[in-house]
């Protein structure tokens, strides 16, 4: 599997003279925040801590000498688009009050560990008549509906993004394909996690994120599915991310009657394609990935998830949670799908049984994914131990 284009190699050379811009980071961010106010007609001082939490992750990005000049690129490119989309939501709730009424009933999020099925399951719920899952330009452009012509141009920009990452990152077609018009992780628009921690190591953001309230992104993430919903039919909302999984007391505080669909794979087999989805990431970013760095992190960002996951269910209802084995999805989909429609309170029709075929019947995006966790500097012994009595559960889930 080829993790880097000779693009990239040519970009690097021809980006050199930009990289001294990493020595300033704070003028870049002014720059960027003023463009973004300029764009949107937002209001940077309305949404303060979140414009100077963007400044702290910036300046840990830049603390990493590793990073390439095509990776800076990368960097700026993507706070830029999250600072404008969220200058856009601000500005749109202060022009149209009534967007904030909207009532986000009943929201389905989808978490677990990565590599667990978790965007199968969303594919799947996603595409039911009464279900709605924000496609992936409506994260990088959330706005009113602004009419067809608009909707194609913001389509048209995000598909051009992605085009360029897959050109960039061959190694994505497989391990996770996107598409600008189909539904994709809540990461896209959530502000803070470990998705800035797939493009470079940064162990400052890493312990940052461990004590830090995340409360602020959910009632952003509500903010921007009212924005969704206002003036459109109203479904149901599907969500997934595998971050949901650390931030469960967040979510049902902002979203009380949310279902929580946890689904479940032995970690052996999840962290190995895990850091390999990671390598092929941060080949993009860095000049040399540290194989043992990303093994050693990302195996405690994944422990900490589950730890955390785990402690908030219980305080947390205990019907706010349905459990999936990676084996309901994986070998026994037509069986166990319906029965997971049945757990979250929606109606399985003929629809969803043609729907389900059709998601089955695309190439596995995981088949031609290998790894090794040597690779990372990892055994599996390693990983069930630092799991603790997990991997039990897990079997113990299978086998129900």
């Amino acid at each position: 599997m080829r993790r880097k284009s000779m693009t990239t190699n040519v970009l690097n050379v021809l980006l050199k003279p930009t990289a001294v811009s990493q020595r300033r980071p704070d003028r870049v961010f002014d720059s960027i925040v003023a463009k973004a106010e300029k764009a949107t007609g937002g209001d940077a001082a309305a949404v303060s801590g979140f414009i100077e939490e963007f400044r702290f992750l910036m300046r840990c990005f830049t603390t990493d000498s590793a990073l390439s000049p095509m990776g800076w690129q990368s960097v700026v490119g993507d706070l830029r688009n999250r600072i404008e989309n969220r200058l856009r939501v601000q500005r749109i709730l202060a022009e149209t009050p009534a967007v904030a009424d909207e009532t986000i009933e009943r929201p389905v999020f989808i978490a677990g560990l990565p590599r667990t099925a978790t965007t199968l399951a969303h594919n799947i719920i996603a595409k039911s008549a009464d279900h709605r899952g924000p496609a992936l330009w409506e994260w990088m452009f959330t706005d009113l509906d602004r009419g067809e012509a608009t909707k194609r141009r913001h389509i048209r920009d995000t598909q051009r993004m992605v085009g360029t990452f897959m050109r960039l990152a061959p190694a994505f077609r497989v391990i996770h394909p996107l598409n600008a018009e189909k539904p994709d992780e809540c990461n896209y628009l959530l502000p803070h996690g470990s998705h800035h921690l797939a493009r470079v190591l940064m162990p400052e953001y890493h312990e940052w994120l461990k004590d830090r309230d995340h409360l602020p992104d959910y009632e952003y993430l509500k903010q921007a599915l009212q924005v969704l919903q206002y003036g459109r039919e109203r479904k149901r909302w599907i969500l997934k991310s595998p971050m949901h999984l650390e931030r469960i007391p967040a979510i049902l505080k902002v979203f009380p009657d949310a279902t929580i669909v946890w689904t479940h794979r032995d970690p052996v087999t999840v962290i190995g394609s895990l850091c390999s989805m990671v390598e092929a990431t941060q080949t993009m970013h860095v000049r040399r990935p540290d194989l043992h760095g990303i093994g050693k992190m990302w195996l405690d960002v994944q422990v900490t998830a589950i730890e955390r996951g785990r402690e908030a269910r219980v305080a947390a209802p205990r019907e706010a949670f349905v459990d999936v084995p990676y084996t309901w999805l994986n070998a026994e989909p037509h069986e166990k799908v319906p029965k997971l429609y049945e757990l979250i309170g929606a109606k399985w029709t003929e629809a969803d049984a043609d729907n389900l075929d059709g998601v089955l019947a695309r190439p596995g995006i995981g088949r031609q994914h290998e790894y090794e966790l040597s690779r990372y500097g990892l055994s599996p012994t390693e990983v069930e131990r630092a799991f603790g009595d997990y991997p039990q559960l897990v079997e113990t889930l299978r086998l129900t």
